[in-house]
């Protein structure tokens, strides 16, 4: 009498060999910490969005830069607010310094900011790399779990010179289960790392459109300066 099997997820799970169970763990793991990296940007993009809509209120309401770095340095130095930090500090410093030429401090003060810019947009597209490298390698990795499973299960018709369907079709359902985590890993992934790219490409256009924004302005006060 040939033995029933259980084609439940977890009983195919548990009659898969080791290395088939190998990469259905890492699949499994991995899809779990991409919907942790995919809640935490989205968090972390809305937190964001928010952060910048109040300093552009702030920065409409007519203070002036100094004002509005002093106002703003009680918060976290990140977004709009870490740049506008970064570019009077290399203002402060160089006036402090007699280092204001107008040339020398329009080209330190565009490498400050965009050292800012850099260094905000790193923080922005942390971990996406992880959710490209899921999305493009998980249905390969799912799919090598397949093909080690299906040699099994031909393995098994040569040993029980058995070519009925019973006896294969366990070993191929567990191969399948494979690329189905492989797929469950990957889409969401792929999805989620469009759209987060999305958005973070519209904060960073964001940082640098401020970025530039602030040297036109510093630059026009350092011309009136010495002007006077």
């Amino acid at each position: 009498m040939e033995t029933a099997h259980d084609f439940s997820i977890i009983g195919l799970f548990m009659q898969a060999d080791w290395v088939v169970k190998s990469i259905m763990i890492g699949l499994f793991v991995a899809s779990v910490w991409c919907w942790a990296i995919i809640a935490n940007r989205m968090a972390a993009y809305g937190r964001a969005r928010r952060d910048m809509a109040a300093f552009d209120r702030a920065f409409a309401s007519g203070l002036s830069l100094a004002d509005l770095r002093d106002r703003q340095g009680s918060k976290t130095g990140t977004g709009l607010s870490a740049v506008l930090a970064a570019g009077m500090d290399e203002w402060d410093r160089s006036h402090a310094q007699k280092a204001a030429d107008p040339q020398g401090l329009r080209g330190r003060l565009e490498l400050v900011l965009d050292l800012a810019v850099a260094e905000q947009s790193a923080a922005l597209e942390k971990r996406l790399g992880f959710l490209a490298t899921i999305g493009s390698a998980g249905p390969f990795i799912g799919l090598f779990g397949t093909v080690w499973g299906i040699m099994n299960a031909f393995t098994a018709i040569a040993t029980s010179e058995n070519t009925s369907l019973a006896v294969v079709a366990p070993g191929i359902a567990e191969a399948l289960l494979a690329t189905a985590l492989g797929l469950l890993a990957a889409i969401p992934a792929v999805i989620a790392y469009n759209m987060l790219s999305a958005d973070a490409g519209r904060l960073i256009g964001r940082l640098e459109a401020f970025a530039d924004r602030l040297v036109a302005m510093l630059s026009r006060q350092l011309d009136a300066q010495k002007g006077l």
